[in-house]
């Protein structure tokens, strides 16, 4: 089965202000390399939406590490894959 990727607003807005970020302070060449990243994690998920740890067990939020600094927390429902959000990884910590 091959899962639809969905993004909500939230992921969205913090999708732009990752790649503002990036853009700004390493330029076009590092968003391009982040960008690729992201197009593997996705097409990896439509085919194997439950290789990435759950981080919340009470709601079955899972967590990707695009990189270092950037991860991506989403979804998985009966036919769908909802990318939540994109987390700057050096903010305090979004689950304790």
């Amino acid at each position: 089965m091959i899962y639809e990727i969905k993004f909500t607003p939230e992921a969205e807005k913090t999708y732009e202000s990752v790649v503002s970020q990036l853009f700004e302070r390493w330029g076009e060449k590092f968003v391009f390399k982040f960008e690729s990243r992201l197009e593997k994690v996705l097409d990896t998920l439509t085919h194997s939406p439950f290789i990435y740890p759950v981080v919340v067990e009470s709601t079955q939020i899972r967590k990707s590490i695009l990189h270092k600094n950037c991860s991506l927390l989403y979804k998985v429902t009966d036919q769908s894959i909802v990318i939540i959000c994109f987390w700057d990884n050096r903010q305090d910590p979004i689950f304790t």
